[in-house]
């Protein structure tokens, strides 16, 4: 999985692509912390636009992003989910959780 940062005036967009398994674990930790550590960050978008698979070690990755940011402050959604991505978010019930566009 490939993770490019763009930050844009207090937020923060993760634009993933790939497989969101759990190899991804470590380059995705290392995408978002500096955006939770950063105080001019107040929302981070998690972009799923170009994920083609997630397994449940994605799931665990995005609660405990959703921990760190809650606990700094900040919103967390996910945007352009779709497709197989999408329907597992759904069967889970991430959208009790998060914010799903």
């Amino acid at each position: 999985m490939q993770v490019n940062v763009i930050m844009n005036a207090g937020t923060v967009d993760l634009r993933l692509s790939g497989r969101f398994d759990f190899n991804a674990h470590r380059e995705f930790r290392n995408a978002y912390e500096p955006a939770i550590a950063d105080a001019q960050v107040r929302a981070l978008n998690v972009d799923m636009g170009g994920v083609d698979y997630l397994d449940s070690s994605a799931l665990g990755m995005l609660l405990m992003l959703r921990d760190k940011a809650g606990a700094a402050n900040k919103a967390v959604a996910l945007i352009n989910v779709h497709g197989q991505v999408k329907q597992v978010l759904e069967i889970v019930n991430f959208g009790k959780i998060f914010r799903i566009a």
